[in-house]
């Protein structure tokens, strides 16, 4: 899949995208990380992106004819599923979210910053508005990488055992089970016996007990 970024701070993400899991995507050729500064879209000669709001309102707007070109141009080059704009006013962004982008070929995401995007381009540009949480951050930048990250490790190929991350939380609307590793007692911590029994039957019915009892415990709002 091919995931373009658009922003006015490239610099906040390009360290992100090539390390770890998404650098090793990358290189095995299953994921496309793009970064586009979205000043080399202005014809401004200070290429400025943002202007004061109409109405007198406080803070100030990013506008929406660099974003227009720059949407225009990646969509000249091919076809794209979504384009995305990370707002606090979007839809929740949750494991169900990621897995049905993971699916997608071509996504775009538009980073949001100062006071918001025009609302032209919300209105006529975008597909789908994501949220990372009920909170503001100073730009999209941040968001736009945890979206990148949930997203293409769950793409077939970048996680050496899949099954690791089908078992992830949130992938079943349920926190995961305890996981654990040797040495098997430390300090008189014991790992539980059943994890030690080798019986795989047993211990994959402990593991979803386990997981439906922190859920319930931790995020009752999942078994809703």
């Amino acid at each position: 899949m091919r995931i373009d970024i658009i922003t006015v701070l490239p610099e906040m993400i390009e360290g992100f995208i090539r390390e770890s899991i998404l650098a090793r995507a990358q290189k095995k050729g299953l994921a496309e990380i793009c970064l586009h500064n979205l000043r080399d879209y202005t014809t401004d000669k200070w290429r400025r992106v943002d202007d004061y709001p109409y109405g007198g309102f406080a803070g100030m707007v990013m506008q929406i004819e660099p974003i227009d070109r720059c949407i225009s141009a990646l969509k000249e080059q091919r076809h794209y599923d979504e384009v995305i704009f990370t707002s606090p006013d979007g839809e929740p962004f949750n494991q169900h979210t990621a897995n049905d982008l993971s699916l997608k070929e071509n996504i775009i995401i538009l980073c949001g910053h100062y006071k918001g995007v025009d609302q032209r381009v919300r209105d006529h540009l975008i597909t789908r508005e994501i949220s990372v949480g009920d909170f503001v951050l100073t730009g999209g930048e941040l968001p736009a990488a945890i979206i990148a990250d949930a997203v293409v490790r769950i793409v077939p190929g970048v996680i050496g055992d899949e099954q690791s991350a089908l078992s992830d939380c949130f992938q079943d609307d349920l926190l995961a089970a305890p996981i654990y590793t040797r040495p098997a007692e430390y300090k008189g911590w014991k790992v539980p016996d059943i994890l030690l029994s080798g019986h795989e039957a047993k211990i994959k019915q402990w593991e979803m007990d386990q997981a439906v009892e922190r859920t319930r415990r931790l995020r009752p709002d999942l078994l809703k």
